[in-house]
């Protein structure tokens, strides 16, 4: 399978101020999921930006790097008001993913051992897999997999290794893709979708090119190992 590209308007870790311009400058390039985080705006700012997202007719997608139940439950809370359609990232909780599936959301809680800032995931594959495997049988719809944080294994391997397990539409792969040949590997992977937030406001792919820019470029180099992979 293909997997989409999920733009998330933000940079460490935190929504971008100007998310609604940059999206406005770039609404009508093929992306289909666009994403937030719950942090770097203010609720209202939020709405606006899901709002903009939808009207668009793309797909909504919040992700929350946070491992406290208490914060989890009020970004789901949030999520549902702003009318997101995936919630993704956060440790896993029953109580999170009851409110979620409540309003019709998706959930994609991260996998395996994961704290710190920026994020870290450890274990061994093996633990991975089997909270991966967990996950799914308490209900997710899939996980959200930091490969490239891995800090035991190749992160290739690993991500490969949760594809044969669960499937790639049940997989989310998150943080550090920021070159063409990690883009590649998200080909060879063929997870259901890979985030991409910071390297387009780095310059990544149009060195001192500005987000539209870079996106521009992203979607290109996408669409042409695509087309290598057919």
């Amino acid at each position: 399978m293909k997997p989409q590209i999920i733009v998330m308007l933000t940079h460490n870790d935190v929504t971008v101020p100007n998310a609604r311009d940059c999206f406005s400058d770039a609404a009508e390039l093929p992306i289909q999921y666009w994403g937030l985080k719950d942090v770097g705006l203010p609720s209202s700012g939020m709405e606006k930006l899901v709002s903009d997202f939808k009207e668009a007719g793309k797909t909504p997608v919040l992700e929350v790097v946070s491992f406290d139940e208490k914060d989890l439950l009020n970004a789901a809370s949030l999520a549902a008001t702003c009318g997101v359609e995936y919630f993704t990232g956060g440790v896993f909780s029953q109580a999170v993913m009851e409110h979620v599936h409540a309003v019709g959301m998706k959930y994609f809680p991260f996998c395996g051992d994961v704290s710190g800032s920026p994020i870290e995931l450890t274990g061994t594959p093996e633990d991975v897999l089997n909270d991966a495997s967990r996950l799914r049988k308490r209900g997710a719809d899939g996980v959200d997999l930091v490969a490239y944080r891995f800090a035991n294994g190749d992160p290739v391997q690993l991500a490969k290794l949760v594809v044969y397990q669960l499937g790639g539409e049940n997989l989310i792969i998150a943080g550090s893709i920021n070159s063409l040949d990690r883009i590649r590997r998200m080909h060879e992977i063929g997870p259901l979708g890979y985030t991409m937030g910071g390297a387009l406001f780095e310059g990544a792919f149009k060195a001192g090119g500005s987000f539209r820019d870079n996106l521009e470029a992203l979607v290109n180099i996408d669409a042409a190992i695509y087309g290598g992979d057919r």
